[in-house]
Parts: C-alpha cells; sequence; structure tokens
C-alpha cells in the first residue's frame, strides 16, 4: 500500500508558477515510476508528466513541454512539479500517481495508487 499526499496548489494568475509536492508513504517510493495527471472540469483525466525511479527517464504531454518539470528526491520521498508560464487551461485538480514494478515508467500500463489532489485555478 502506497499514500499519496499532494499540496502545493492554488490561485495563480496566467503567467505565474506554481510547485507541487506529492509525498508518498507506505512503501519503497524510490524503486516506482512516478506521475503526474490532471482533471480539469467537465473532461477526463490526462497525462501530465511521468518520472523513472532514477530520474533517467522523464515525459511529459505536448502542452506543457518547456513549462514544467517533474523531478523528485528519493530520501525524502516526494516528487515535485514545477509549473511555470500558466495558462488558464492549465486549470484542474492535478493528481499524483504512483506506478509499480520495474521502476520505468510505461504508458499503457497505468498507475497503481492515487493521491486526492490538488486544485490548480489559473486565472486570465
Amino acid at each position: 500500500q502506497v499514500q499519496l499526499v499532494e499540496s502545493g496548489g492554488g490561485l495563480v494568475q496566467a503567467g505565474g508558477s506554481l510547485r507541487l509536492s506529492c509525498a508518498a508513504s507506505g512503501r519503497t517510493f524510490s524503486d516506482y515510476a512516478m506521475g503526474w495527471f490532471r482533471q480539469a472540469p467537465g473532461k477526463e483525466r490526462e497525462f501530465v508528466a511521468a518520472i523513472s525511479w532514477s530520474s533517467i527517464g522523464i515525459f511529459y504531454t505536448n502542452s506543457v513541454k518547456g513549462r514544467f518539470t517533474i523531478s523528485r528526491d528519493n530520501a525524502k520521498n516526494t516528487v515535485y512539479l514545477q509549473m511555470n508560464s500558466l495558462k488558464p487551461e492549465d486549470t484542474a485538480i492535478y493528481y499524483c500517481a504512483v506506478q509499480t514494478g520495474s521502476g520505468s515508467y510505461y504508458p499503457a500500463r497505468g498507475m497503481d495508487y492515487w493521491g486526492q489532489g490538488t486544485q490548480v485555478t489559473v486565472s486570465s
């Protein structure tokens, strides 16, 4: 069992920045791939970014490339999402998730544990 707690969401103006954090507990965090997903009102949840256990494999959806940065600190059992140049269309609930297994991220495999989410609102 893995517990995930997100923090760092809030209200920000377009062009601003936020840093999301996700603290993990319960199992060996450093063995697993981690990801960030988001769900906007009336839309399905979508992939944002993922990072392998070693931080060598990093993936982003096209709409956030160059603006968002995913990173992790295995000593602190925490994964981060630095979000810069935020746009109103980034408004969503952001979820942290774990993919157990080899530690590499496999998009088709799905995620195994999810946090409760943190709200990000970007005003125009």
